[in-house]
């Protein structure tokens, strides 16, 4: 996404006005931003399309909170979240705020993530809550109480949700779905393939959201439940043969599935579908009218696949049947764990 960055304080605007609540919250902002300008240390900062700042997020390795911080954090590697703030625009970008500080955990192996928040921000510590943070302790400084918000990254709770990104392979089942590529890579931003525009990758709630809807046709998909894994693969483009051309690129974690004769009207379908929907409002309506899609899928967007994996390896080394449709099948234990393998998942993100 072009509108976020990910710079170096130095190259940030501290007299943007997105900054003055900041400035209003910690009496110390301003000296604490010049150190980290002359650390020279990075943050994401988005940009809206007026170029001013809508978002700001700084992260940090941090031994263990300090002594400010009553009870005592767990002894663990440890990622502060030190500064995050969002301009709400309606667009979900604080899904990709709290997507980023997950990434950073697993990409460095942190045991916990640590925030603290102001009781008065409860849209901000919701949000955190949402996605497995609980309120742990206090800090108190000379600024005033905080909560402190912790998640550990090294266990299954039992919800799909407050699980994110961490995911595992006993006890459901494992399936795959085929997906345009038409809609593959603006849906799915971090699966996009190598060869392809990232311009299609825009600020739009779809792309930047932790949840997906995914529309279909299938009568077969109304099987899944909360829990199960789900391989993306995105057929092929018509450029070559799909043997080559056809990649599996991602799994995620189905949350539900509805049928759309479960909405009792059109609003509460285009409230449930369009934020994290690749489709137009236009399709959207087209299908609530028409029934022509009827099984609504929800799931978490939880691994990009490092290396994608190609039809032809999915057939000859995952040993996946073609005696079946390859728009959704159902997988083995043993296939999910190959792809996971073959496609270089962190192995961070897999609680067995």
């Amino acid at each position: 996404m072009k509108n976020l960055k990910y710079c170096s304080f130095s190259e940030v605007d501290l007299d943007d006005p997105f900054f003055d609540s900041l400035k209003l919250d910690y009496k110390g902002f301003e000296a604490w931003f010049g150190k980290k300008t002359l650390a020279d240390e990075l943050a994401y900062v988005f940009y809206n399309s007026k170029k001013a700042i809508d978002g700001f997020l700084y992260l940090k390795a941090e031994a263990g909170g300090g002594d400010e911080i009553v009870p005592p954090l767990p002894k663990a590697r440890t990622l502060k979240v030190g500064t995050l703030k969002i301009n709400a625009h309606g667009t979900k970008l604080g899904e990709r705020f709290i997507k980023k500080i997950f990434d950073h955990a697993i990409s460095d192996r942190f045991e916990q993530i640590y925030v603290t928040v102001f009781s008065r921000h409860q849209s901000l510590i919701d949000l955190f809550e949402r996605y497995g943070f609980e309120c742990y302790a206090t800090k108190i400084t000379a600024d005033g109480e905080e909560q402190v918000l912790v998640r550990r990254m090294k266990s299954l709770v039992g919800d799909v949700v407050k699980e994110f990104p961490l995911f595992g392979f006993d006890d459901r089942n494992y399936y795959l779905l085929a997906i345009y590529p038409e809609y593959h890579s603006a849906f799915l931003p971090d699966s996009i393939l190598n060869n392809e525009n990232h311009d299609i990758v825009q600020d739009v709630s779809h792309t930047n959201s932790i949840h997906k809807v995914f529309i279909s046709g299938i009568v077969r998909t109304k099987v899944m439940k909360a829990g199960d894994l789900v391989l993306i693969y995105r057929t092929s483009d018509g450029k070559g043969k799909a043997y080559y051309r056809s990649v599996a690129s991602s799994i995620g974690v189905v949350e539900e599935v509805r049928q759309i004769k479960s909405f009792s009207s059109e609003a509460q379908f285009i409230k449930y579908t369009k934020p994290y929907s690749i489709f137009t409002l236009a399709q959207l309506k087209d299908y609530f009218t028409n029934k022509k899609k009827s099984y609504i899928i929800k799931f978490t967007y939880n691994a990009a696949l490092k290396k994608r994996i190609i039809r032809k390896r999915l057939m000859e080394e995952c040993m996946i049947s073609t005696r079946t449709r390859w728009d959704f099948m159902s997988l083995t234990e043993a296939q999910i764990r190959w792809v996971a393998a073959a496609g270089e998942i962190n192995e961070s993100l897999i609680i067995n």
